[in-house]
């Protein structure tokens, strides 16, 4: 993001360059695994469009998020590995600890496909390589790199796991049983290419050209059963699909190579395109706004909500966020502004979530906005800067809260954009009775 803004400044293509190029890298990459995997020239084209028009990296690659880089990070590491089997060469498992030291660093999830890696090697012959010096080199590797990581959580008595433990106590997310957990995969990855890696995932167990690889179908099937028992939402184990994509690809290239079927190879690869384009509006922004929501009530399946709080969202989440901020900004504007110069000196701009104060912090210099400040996550980290209290615009809060915590409190309301996620009126707070610096930490908000 930072190399984005000072690269092309707040452009909007410019932010969704990068997250472009690796979910270009990822289809790339699942090529390579079709490679190895002894995938030839058409199955190196079917996994390659099966993973262009699954919905999950879609979106990926239309949004700067942490899960923009997961599947390429995942699938460097899943082909390194098919390196080091093929090649019988344990050196590769160096590169893999490598790209999983940095994939910890980016978002920790990928110690799920670690752990499913070793104990599918443990489950399979290829466990030699637990052995060889070159896999804890590779683990060593992996430690390192993440290692600034692990002593920041430490330092600050583990943030993440706090994170965890309050989503959960809250009930924040959609708890999904483990047959809704599997229909939606079906759904993130395309209902489509479902045949492309269930045949996938079941040629790596019973195919004998696939059989080798099988440590990959343990892979999949040890991820799949802890993010369940953990009550992961549905996309967590979206990065681990290309694999199974191009294990699918290179059994159904072997099928179609029979006499008679060869017209098949053209045929599967438009039904495919077609069915991408067909979902395409619903994972990045082909449509205007009205139009969407019209062609969202015609499918006839509808995309999953992962929190309780984007059941009644007019849009899905990915679309509903992107929604809202400009009105809220220039609306928190015209407050901050209708104060007299010395109090806008000491007011703070308070948001309930690091949305909101994001959006401040991004949006707020063309108004004249100073930087938010937020209990939420890593926001709590940055304090409440020179803040005492004395005078605070409150966002994503309610009346009756504010008035138990200040001494006056003036409501604000304005006109929302009716795609937006984010609703609520903005408050001005004097007199908070507490001071912000000594209050700080009760306003610790992680989930």
């Amino acid at each position: 993001m930072k190399i984005a803004q000072e690269l092309f400044g707040d452009s909007l293509r410019g932010i969704w360059l990068f997250a472009a190029l690796a979910s270009s890298a990822t289809i790339i990459v699942t090529g390579l695994i079709a490679r190895e995997l002894g995938g030839r020239r058409y199955a190196l084209a079917l996994s390659a469009v099966a993973v262009l028009i699954a919905p999950t990296f879609l979106s990926d690659g239309s949004l700067m998020t942490t899960n923009c880089l997961e599947p390429l990070l995942w699938m460097s590491c899943a082909y390194f590995a098919l390196l080091a089997i093929n090649r019988d060469d344990p050196r590769y498992w160096l590169w893999f600890g490598v790209v999983a030291g940095i994939g910890m660093e980016e978002k920790y999830s990928i110690a799920v496909f670690g752990f499913g890696v070793v104990a599918g090697l443990l489950l399979t012959p290829q466990r030699k390589f637990l052995w060889n010096h070159w896999m804890w080199f590779g683990g060593a590797a992996a430690f390192l790199i993440f290692l600034p990581n692990l002593l920041w959580n430490l330092h600050y008595h583990w943030p993440f796991l706090q994170l965890m433990h309050n989503i959960k106590a809250s009930g924040r997310d959609v708890r999904l049983t483990p047959w809704q957990f599997s229909w939606q995969q079906i759904l993130l990855v395309h209902p489509l290419t479902s045949p492309i890696w269930i045949f996938g995932l079941l040629a790596l167990f019973f195919w004998k050209p696939l059989r080798p690889y099988r440590m990959l179908g343990w892979c999949y099937l040890i991820a799949f059963t802890t993010f369940v028992a953990l009550s992961g939402k549905n996309y967590y184990l979206a990065p681990i699909y290309p694999m199974l994509l191009a294990a699918g690809a290179v059994g159904r290239e072997r099928m179609l190579e029979r006499p008679g079927r060869a017209w098949l190879k053209p045929v599967i690869l438009v039904v495919l395109l077609a069915g991408g384009a067909w979902l395409a509006p619903v994972t990045i922004p082909i449509l205007p706004a009205p139009q969407l929501v019209s062609y969202l009530g015609k499918l006839p399946l509808q995309g999953p909500r992962t929190e309780k709080s984007h059941l009644s969202a007019i849009l899905p989440q990915h679309y509903a966020d992107q929604f809202g901020w400009e009105e809220m900004t220039a609306a928190v504007a015209q407050v901050y502004h209708s104060l007299p110069p010395e109090e806008q000196a000491k007011a703070a701009i308070f948001g309930n979530n690091y949305g909101e104060a994001g959006a401040i912090d991004f949006l707020g210099p063309k108004y004249g906005l100073p930087k938010a400040i937020s209990g939420h996550q890593s926001y709590w980290f940055w304090g409440p800067r020179d803040y005492t209290g004395e005078i605070i615009i409150v966002l994503g809060d309610r009346r009756a809260t504010l008035e138990g915590e200040c001494a006056s409190v003036q409501q604000f309301d304005f006109v929302h954009s009716p795609y937006a996620l984010e609703q609520g009126p903005i408050f001005l707070c004097r007199g908070f009775k507490w001071n912000l610096q000594q209050a700080w930490p009760m306003l610790k908000k992680w989930q």
